[in-house]
């Protein structure tokens, strides 16, 4: 009785990723030929964008070669040096790649030795903390 069981619960997840797998493959290929389009267009204003940036890091790069920083404080350095306007922890989080719940705890553990070596300012404004680069 407990093998049968077994073996019914199986047959059923199987056929239920057999499913999810199906339908992914699908929006997959949907999605393609429009986001080809949209990269074509924005390729201009992409290199004129990566211009800035790579300006801002190399900044950014030349101001922390005094101090020591783990790659996780220089990967936060390059994310808010991208961001000559401000930017949030929670937005420096999202960049990084961390998921929504985690993203500004985990940016606030890299800003706080950037702050204290003053490669970046933190400004409030409200209840608003915005960090931008010095």
């Amino acid at each position: 009785m407990r093998l049968a069981h077994k073996r019914n619960i199986q047959l059923k997840l199987k056929k239920t990723i057999k499913a999810t797998k199906a339908t992914t493959e699908k929006t997959v290929k949907t999605v393609k030929p429009k986001a080809e389009k949209v990269v074509t267009k924005t390729k201009t204003v992409a290199a004129k964008v990566e211009k800035v940036a790579t300006a801002a890091v190399e900044a950014a790069v030349e101001a922390s070669k005094d101090v020591k920083l783990t790659p996780k404080q220089q990967q936060v350095l390059d994310i808010v040096a991208v961001n000559s306007d401000g930017i949030s922890p929670k937005n420096i989080g999202l960049e990084a790649g961390q998921e929504d719940s985690k993203a500004a705890a985990w940016a606030t553990g890299g800003l706080k030795k950037l702050v204290e070596e003053n490669l970046v300012v933190k400004e409030t404004a409200g209840n608003k903390v915005i960090y931008k680069l010095v």
